[in-house]
């Protein structure tokens, strides 16, 4: 019998995801392992393996729908021997899978359709070809269409699609037109927006609608919104931690292995302060196991490994790629994990099991001046370590007035398993490590 083809869930957290892309059309032949489309979450776009082989007999969900739910059938494989008769749709929805929106899904113009080579069917149901669509509208002024894959090519290479004009249907902005102003170098003027019409929950008494342009909340702002007023204002109980350390050791140790480091070549590297911090908050992990903790309802989790999440600025929000046993690995390897992730993270092709887990985070401000700040507890991490920028200042040593490069950090504890004696102790042993960088070689 025909096998419907389900939205995957890409992580544990995953409710629902965005299918940007068919690599497959109706009457394809695919064999397992087969990449048959691209689904966006709100971290990454991930590709979808076939798991079966077969036909492909009806594509449901179109590509650019949002919100398809996992579980939800996308699309219908046939075995041989079956045709397109064969499939009921009807079936395919009440057999346990949720449908695949609480919103009616939106059917894409037939110039998306025609980018990702996917035949016009919408949910089992015929839809008019260009010839014989019914005319459409052009697009309402200020508003920008374009189609979804020239959406996320304008969001990576940060393109203003405003400024682009579009040769697809009534001007729809399409892959050609992407690429066309990417290769001309025009359009950079940040990061691609979706101006939405002004929210109904605006007061137009304190805001006027002339006087401001909303933009569309993505998946990943909203999970942002979501997760941090859950861990800060109803889960974790947060309190924070500051010491100043100073930099002396550190910064001479890393100009002496960045001098004598190859310039170019397979071999070639540059430490960064950050990479220091990494390596010193991990061994701190180790010599104080308990703020190595996760928090649950039954049990305090005490890791063996100290997996860090390394906190990267991304368009439009935050992910923490980790650098797993970072206690067994050296600077030059952590160095060169996080600028490979980071790289990939701003691209989105991150795989959920790079940035989702992990035993601890690290935000570093540092590079845009900030000299302290106290981040919120990044769930399941029983703590996060904010770096501030490294800064000359005056001190007393030896009961005299001189200058030294500090730096202030703060940990902020969640509380139910994270002690403020816990948390002195693992500042104590990080700033051991930070103003002795020998010391992470015991």
């Amino acid at each position: 019998m025909p096998t419907p083809i389900l939205m995957p869930a890409l992580s544990p957290t995953m409710e629902e995801g965005t299918l940007a892309k068919w690599n497959v059309k109706e009457g394809d032949a695919v064999a397992s392992g087969d990449v048959i489309a691209e689904i966006e979450t709100d971290k990454a776009t991930m590709e979808v393996e076939a798991v079966d082989e077969g036909t492909v007999g009806k594509i449901l969900i179109e590509a650019g729908t949002e919100n398809v739910k996992v579980n939800a059938p996308i699309a219908v494989l046939l075995e041989d021997g079956e045709s397109a008769g064969d499939i009921d749709v009807s079936s395919l929805s009440a057999g346990g899978a949720p449908a695949a929106s609480s919103e009616p899904a939106t059917t894409p113009e037939p110039a998306a359709t025609q980018e990702a080579g996917i035949p016009p069917a919408v949910n089992g149901s015929a839809v008019e070809s260009p010839a014989t669509a019914p005319k459409q509208e052009p697009a309402p002024a200020g508003r920008v269409f374009a189609s979804p894959l020239a959406k996320r090519i304008a969001r990576n290479e940060s393109l203003d699609l405003g400024a682009i004009k579009g040769s697809g249907p009534h001007g729809r902005v399409v892959k050609r037109d992407v690429e066309k102003a990417l290769a001309d170098g025009t359009a950079k003027a940040g990061a691609a927006a979706a101006f939405v019409p002004a929210p109904a929950s605006v007061d137009a008494r304190l805001y006027p609608p002339e006087s401001y342009e909303a933009v569309k909340l993505d998946g990943m702002r909203k999970v942002i919104a979501k997760r941090l007023t859950q861990s800060f204002n109803q889960e974790v109980p947060h309190f924070p931690l500051n010491v100043d350390i100073q930099l002396t050791q550190l910064l001479a140790a890393r100009a002496r292995i960045n001098a004598a480091s190859p310039k170019e070549g397979e071999g070639a590297f540059k430490l960064s302060v950050n990479d220091f911090i990494i390596k010193a908050s991990a061994m701190a992990l180790k010599a104080v196991p308990e703020a190595n903790a996760t928090y649950t309802d039954e049990a305090i989790l005490f890791h063996k490994h100290a997996d860090i999440g390394v906190a990267v600025a991304i368009d439009g929000g935050l992910i923490t790629p980790i650098v797993w046993k970072a206690e067994e690995k050296g600077l030059k390897q952590i160095s060169s994990e996080i600028k490979d992730m980071a790289t990939r993270a701003r691209a989105r092709k991150l795989k959920p099991e790079e940035y989702q887990g992990g035993t601890f985070s690290v935000s570093n401000l540092g590079m845009f001046g900030i000299t302290s700040f106290a981040s919120i507890v990044n769930q399941p991490h029983g703590a996060i370590m904010s770096v501030g920028a490294g800064e000359d200042r005056v001190v007393v040593r030896d009961g005299e007035m001189a200058i030294r490069t500090m730096m202030t950090v703060t940990l902020t504890c969640d509380h139910r398993v994270v002690d403020g004696a816990v948390g002195a102790q693992f500042l104590a042993a990080f700033k051991r490590f930070i103003e002795e960088p020998a010391a992470m070689l015991l």
